[in-house]
């Protein structure tokens, strides 16, 4: 039996991993393993996801670093890290693309080799790890991704509106495939976790109908792309069709598909639910965003029911938390942990619960700032960062991490 078939619910922790190491004039390198000092601390921020019971990590490898270069691999460090993983007794759940590509590679997600370069990457890991990471994330939340990437020319290759849209989700849904693919053909015993963010609506969603309508379907389109849903009946494939995906694309996403073997959603109550205001138009890019919504554990139960009825695999909550004080945390551990239980219970097919993340994490915001990264610390994990007089990050426990333990060991 799979361990995804066996009715269990496993505990899991993140370690924040978004790499972004592209610039350009106004903006820094966005490494949250540098930005963390996990490179420093690696060995101690997994030692306190064992501490706290956590059977699972979900936990990224730093693409540009491990591939400095074309057809070049540098392993050293990271066989440390999988070297630990086997002391801890921790399952890995390895983040291969957290939003960034290397340096090397012009074009990031649009360029036509990227498909091939990020297959490339990931048999090298499967063959070099296999038998020890046993779980793949191929890319973590594709839409985001896109967003950012495509349509608000946020982050690199900074392409904008639809037809940049477009064309990131085409790279980065292909690359998904190919990822699978070689991972599947290097190591065949390995499975696959996909992970996508969650997007909800609420308010005057009447006033914006067309546009509400677009984007409740847009946030299942890569997962539905990968798992070859998308034909000539699909919500947006006439928009998709104006965009610039091509029969030749249509055709590809049928015939090459990337089956998940676990579905993964992300959710944030604080987060995950955007408000449409009355007489009030907002793109929804990080310059415009919408309001947002707490929706507690009702939007929680939203994202879990409407993933698993859609893809009919298991439902792991691959990340969720709070960003407030530890009372608040806490409260949101525990209603969120009652809210999957609630789930399980009714039959719904949810496997796992992740903390995001163990420590404390930088807002992406520091990216086109100018301040010290502490001045972008989100108070969100179980050990909060501390940073003393040498500017080291020294970690402090919570009485977060106390009531994961509570939950993990139950």
């Amino acid at each position: 039996m799979n361990w995804f078939e066996d009715g269990r619910l496993r505990f899991a922790m993140g370690v924040e991993d978004t790499f972004i190491p592209q610039t350009r004039p106004g903006e820094r390198a966005l490494d949250e393993y540098e930005l963390m000092q996990h490179y420093r601390f690696w060995s101690e921020d997994l030692g306190y996801c064992a501490d706290v019971g956590s059977e699972m990590v979900r936990w990224g490898i730093p693409w540009y670093r491990v591939n400095p270069a074309p057809g070049e691999w540098d392993w050293e460090w990271l066989d440390k890290v999988i070297d630990r993983f086997d002391e801890l007794g921790i399952e890995l759940i390895a983040d291969l693309v957290h939003y960034g590509t290397p340096l090397w590679l012009e074009d990031q997600f649009v360029n036509p080799e990227y498909p091939e370069r990020v297959a490339e990457y990931a048999a090298a890991v499967a063959e070099r790890y296999r038998g020890r990471i046993r779980h793949y994330t191929p890319l973590n939340e594709p839409l985001l991704n896109i967003m950012y990437c495509g349509e608000f020319a946020q982050w690199p290759p900074y392409c904008s509106g639809d037809r940049g849209f477009v064309e990131v989700l085409r790279g980065i849904s292909r690359g998904i495939v190919t990822t699978q693919r070689a991972i599947a053909a290097a190591d065949p015993d390995a499975d696959f976790v996909h992970v996508e963010a969650s997007f909800r609506f609420a308010g005057d969603t009447a006033a914006q109908s067309e546009t509400h309508e677009h984007l409740r379907h847009r946030a299942y389109i890569v997962q539905d792309l990968v798992m070859g849903r998308v034909g000539g009946d699909h919500p947006l494939a006439e928009y998709l069709g104006e965009n610039g995906f091509t029969d030749e694309d249509f055709a590809w996403a049928i015939e090459n598909t990337a089956i998940p073997d676990v579905v993964g959603v992300n959710y944030y109550p604080q987060h995950s639910t955007e408000v449409f205001e009355a007489g009030v138009v907002h793109t929804g890019g990080p310059r415009d965003l919408r309001p947002r919504l707490d929706a507690g554990t009702e939007g929680l139960a939203d994202v879990i029911q409407s993933f698993a009825a859609r893809y009919e695999r298991p439902v792991f909550l691959t990340e969720t938390s709070y960003t407030g004080t530890v009372e608040e945390r806490i409260a949101w551990m525990d209603a969120s942990i009652a809210a999957v239980e609630d789930l399980r219970a009714a039959g719904v097919d949810v496997i796992g619960y992740t903390w995001w993340c163990i420590t404390d994490m930088v807002e992406w915001s520091y990216r086109p700032g100018d301040g010290k990264p502490m001045d972008y610390r989100l108070s969100m994990g179980l050990w909060a960062l501390e940073e003393d007089s040498d500017g080291v990050l020294q970690r402090h426990r919570t009485p977060v991490a106390d009531a994961f333990l509570r939950h993990s060991r139950r």
